[in-house]
């Protein structure tokens, strides 16, 4: 099954997560299939704290993708905001 979910990356007590879409028997860093978008929560003044592609992720959902709980949190707080 494909998932929608966060790949951490970043340095240590920096995060900085990747949304990808991945086979949810892959490791949480390990190999993915697309990059949908990117989460920083270290984000400060002008920098953007979250974007998502959102014509890929309608595609990747149409296909039958799930979404992880933290993805699917944060595309409605996306939602919300817009």
């Amino acid at each position: 099954m494909v998932v929608i979910r966060l790949a951490r990356g970043g340095a240590k007590k920096r995060p900085f997560y990747n949304i990808v879409a991945t086979d949810s028997r892959n490791r949480r860093d390990g190999r993915f299939i697309e990059r949908i978008g990117y989460y920083n929560p270290m984000a400060s003044g002008k920098e953007v704290a979250l974007n998502v592609t959102a014509d890929r992720l309608s595609y990747w959902q149409g296909v039958g993708a799930q979404l992880s709980p933290a993805v699917a949190r944060l595309v409605a707080t996306q939602k919300a905001a817009a």
